[in-house]
């Protein structure tokens, strides 16, 4: 039997296909302004890049902000169920996650089994979100995904002290008129943001092994910053994005066990 999980993220639609308790296949697309859409759409792409029929699916679990508007789902789960359950299908010895995604990041601890024991969400603000970072980029006239790269390169990351977004875009923006080094301002934007999300972690008092996940997990520069801000290695899976989907299929698996 082969199960299917749809994530709807404010930036990004996945889906993951599960058969035999064996990853089939991934896709992400960008959301774009309609949910609904992107879930059909989503869908049908993984169907025809793995050759799979609709009718052969046996149970599908949508998660993520935009979890309810796919109206083909059997159920809707919440990101932080699935987020567990996907890190535990990949890694059974993940014990702690940090999310970030476009609208949000999360701490999760997990279990042996990996059922979440705890976590925090910093979804009433901007700071420390994929957004944050998309702003910065766009401030600094650097494409989204050389951030983490450029920053790199840097030996004296810059101050930057407010966490507010709006705030935080007009400091940089100073910076570039003080003619402060690009790489130093985007490690100084890392390290803010490092701030906010690594206060998530040490809320929960996050132990390892930790994976990173969401499409942040890819700029190699914020990882960097959080393993610095919490003292520990942060491991990044092949499949970052697609970590929710992949856990909503286990799920749909094991609706019919």
């Amino acid at each position: 039997m082969i199960f299917a999980g749809i994530d709807i993220g404010s930036i990004t639609a996945k889906a993951a296909l599960i058969r035999d308790n064996k990853l089939v296949g991934t896709c992400v697309i960008p959301t774009g302004y309609n949910p609904v859409t992107a879930g059909q759409k989503v869908f049908s792409a993984l169907l025809a890049q793995t050759q799979i029929r609709r009718e052969d699916i046996t149970a599908i679990v949508a998660t993520g902000y935009g979890r309810n508007s796919v109206d083909f789902a059997d159920k809707a789960m919440t990101e932080i169920i699935c987020h567990g359950v996907g890190a535990h299908f990949l890694n059974p010895k993940i014990r702690g996650i940090i999310d970030v995604g476009g609208q949000d990041s999360k701490a999760i601890a997990l279990d042996a089994n990996g059922q979440v024991e705890n976590f925090a969400m910093n979804d009433k603000c901007a700071a420390g979100t994929g957004r944050f970072l998309e702003v910065m980029a766009k401030a600094l006239d650097v494409e989204l995904d050389d951030l983490g790269t450029i920053s790199l390169s840097s030996s004296a990351p810059s101050k930057i002290s407010s966490i507010c977004t709006v705030f935080a875009e007009s400091e940089v923006i100073s910076m570039i008129a003080g003619q402060q080094k690009r790489e130093d301002i985007i490690a100084g934007i890392h390290e803010s943001a490092a701030a906010r999300v690594g206060g998530l972690a040490t809320k929960i008092k996050l132990k390892g092994p930790v994976i990173m996940t969401g499409g942040v997990a890819k700029n190699r520069g914020m990882v960097k910053a959080l393993e610095n801000r919490l003292g520990i290695t942060i491991l990044v899976g092949d499949l970052p994005q697609e970590n929710g989907a992949i856990g909503a299929a286990v799920l749909a698996s094991r609706m019919t066990l």
